[in-house]
């Protein structure tokens, strides 16, 4: 996931204990409270080993700020880490992940169901029971009919709806065959999704899936009433499942919610209901967020990508300032794509020449340096399960080596290459990188001109559309990835396998489809030992390496502001490092 970009990592203690040590800490007394005349930072990384100012006090408005717009707040059509993290508040997913530090922030449990899955026919079949008492913002009962219907609109009419995974698409039997509710006329659905009563749910899949668990956590799986949906339209009266509801909808430019009267905490032993109300504010300029959550004015930036440069340099060499942040690995890739579709990147020796051609550390000190990220030279980030150290392409001290890839350029048939590369607009971090690679790549010959988008459309309409990249001669895309979930399979699916090839919203940016790599693919997640799925997925990071579809440049790390003002603050490995946004209070009125 990109982030969804999203995108997000895993794996920790019994969900009792993981949600339990939650409870302790915001029953007990809090630091926020007792300090909220003059609140104080509680030092350097204390969101990533606890919750940082635990309350149980309810009210005030938090805000989160953001520098462009989200894919979409229609959890059935998004795709950023961030955006998986917010929905909660208003969409419940089958299961979701604890609200802990860390890697305790990695621990599957169940949210709109009952209790995990239980699998039959080896992993082919999945049954999910709701639980009981669940309600719709307007009173009326949840279904399961309504997870079905989730599922079936955000994952077969992506015509419509394009932004998210396809994973159900992919797997659910004879999903290769349905055309989605929009156009299924019989009304009936996809048989391979039962709903035998009101609160049972089956899935029948076309091969074993061992992490259907994982996928379930997904948006997608948050109910949606069939008589409430208009497709792309939902996203502006989406109905709320969660414990707050939308109070307004300014395409844009700010979305609100307030508390949803008719979500039990009886049913939903994860959410508090905090804040009186939630206000997000969008294209806001970035420095402009790093302020704001200074003076307070903000409690959070929505993205989570981190503070700017300049903030940074002043906070860390602040002893105080440096006791407000949070810095730590959230299982991120930054990379860049090269498009297998773009001549001459079609040929393999000229996709190796961009690879020896570019100084990584170049890009890193961009980035924002070491604390913004380790040098990459893996697909995996060493969070993954599946990782292995290795470096295909390495160079002296990762500065790249100018004569290797001009022997590359060589084989290829080449003495100089032009090429267009892309970069969010929004991400100045992003761009900097990119104009760092442009100098490397025209030590070699390879001319890149840079290609600005915003990250709002990003996907849907330049880097994630193969046929705009095909005509605008784009052979080469900055990313950034994040796990969907906390596997080699969660982070590599999407990003490699040739059936996640789409054409809007696509994330096999590469276009690469590798039939030994979409075999392995498959052969991991029907494994259901571990140790073995995880030895294909260092097989699968090996293959992809040597076919040079994608440049690691560096293992991401956030640097986070934690606002004094927030409470129950918890930086969490389930979303990219970000906090956790189910709880979040705030004690500014």
């Amino acid at each position: 996931m990109e982030g969804k970009q999203t995108i997000m990592r895993r794996s920790a203690l019994a969900a009792v204990a993981a949600i339990g040590s939650v409870s302790l800490l915001l029953a007990g007394c809090s630091k926020a409270d007792d300090n909220k005349d003059n609140p104080k930072a509680a030092g350097a990384n204390a969101a990533t080993k606890g919750v940082v100012n635990a309350s149980d006090k309810k009210g005030g408005t938090v805000t989160y700020e953001m520098s462009d717009v989200p894919d979409s707040f229609d959890p059935g059509n998004t795709y950023y880490a961030y955006m998986y993290n917010f929905s909660r508040l208003y969409a419940r997913p089958l299961m979701t992940f604890a609200p802990g530090p860390g890697q305790q922030g990695n621990k599957l449990v169940p949210d709109l169901a009952e209790s995990k899955g239980v699998s039959s026919e080896g992993g082919k079949t999945w049954t999910y029971k709701l639980r009981s008492g669940l309600k719709y913002q307007d009173g009326t009962p949840i279904t399961s009919k309504d997870v079905k219907y989730a599922v079936e609109r955000s994952n077969f009419a992506r015509d419509v709806l394009s932004l998210g995974p396809n994973y159900f698409q992919q797997f659910m039997k004879d999903g290769d065959k349905y055309k989605g509710p929009y156009k299924d006329k019989s009304a009936k659905g996809l048989s391979s999704i039962e709903t035998p009563n009101d609160t049972t749910i089956v899935f029948h899949l076309n091969r074993a899936f061992q992490e259907f668990d994982y996928l379930v956590s997904a948006p997608q799986t948050a109910p949606v009433p069939q008589s409430k949906d208009d497709g792309v339209d939902y996203v502006k009266h989406i109905v709320s499942s969660g414990s707050y509801q939308f109070q307004s909808y300014q395409e844009g430019k700010q979305v609100v919610l307030v508390p949803n009267k008719n979500w039990d905490p009886k049913t939903d032993p994860l959410r508090k209901q905090m804040a009186s109300k939630i206000v997000v504010n969008l294209k806001v300029n970035p420095d402009t967020i790093d302020k704001d959550l200074q003076s307070g004015d903000a409690t959070v930036d929505l993205a989570g990508s981190g503070v700017q440069a300049s903030t940074q340099a002043q906070l860390l060499n602040s002893a105080d300032g440096k006791a407000s942040t949070d810095n730590t690995y959230g299982g991120r890739l930054v990379y860049m794509a090269i498009n297998t579709k773009v001549k001459p990147f079609d040929n393999v020796a000229c996709r190796k020449a961009v690879q020896y051609a570019i100084d990584k550390v170049s890009v890193q000190t961009a980035e924002g340096g070491p604390i913004r990220g380790e040098i990459a030279s893996t697909v995996l980030p060493p969070d993954i399960t599946g990782y292995q150290k290795a470096d295909a392409y390495a160079t002296a001290d990762s500065h790249g080596d100018i004569a290797k890839a001009k022997d590359q350029l060589k084989a290829c048939g080449k003495t100089a290459i032009n090429t267009n590369i892309t970069a969010r607009s929004d991400r100045p971090q992003e761009v900097d990188a990119a104009t760092a690679i442009i100098s490397s790549l025209k030590k070699v010959g390879i001319n890149a001109t840079l290609k600005q988008y915003p990250q709002g459309k990003y996907f849907t309409d330049y880097a994630g559309v193969p046929k705009f990249t095909e005509q605008q001669n784009i052979g080469l895309m900055m990313m950034q990835w994040g796990a969907d979930w906390p596997s080699g399979y969660g982070f590599l699916q999407q990003i490699l396998n040739g059936k996640a090839i789409s054409q809007s919203g696509n994330t096999n940016l590469s276009q690469y489809d590798n039939s030994k790599v979409n075999d392995l693919l498959g052969q991991a997640i029907a494994e259901p030992d571990t140790a073995k799925r995880n030895a294909l997925y260092a097989q699968i990071d090996q293959q992809t390496m040597n076919d040079a579809v994608l440049v690691p440049l560096t293992y991401f790390k956030v640097l986070l502001y934690r606002s004094p003002y927030a409470t129950n603050v918890v930086s969490t490995a389930a979303f990219s490092g970000e906090y956790d946004y189910l709880n979040l209070g705030t004690t500014k009125k």
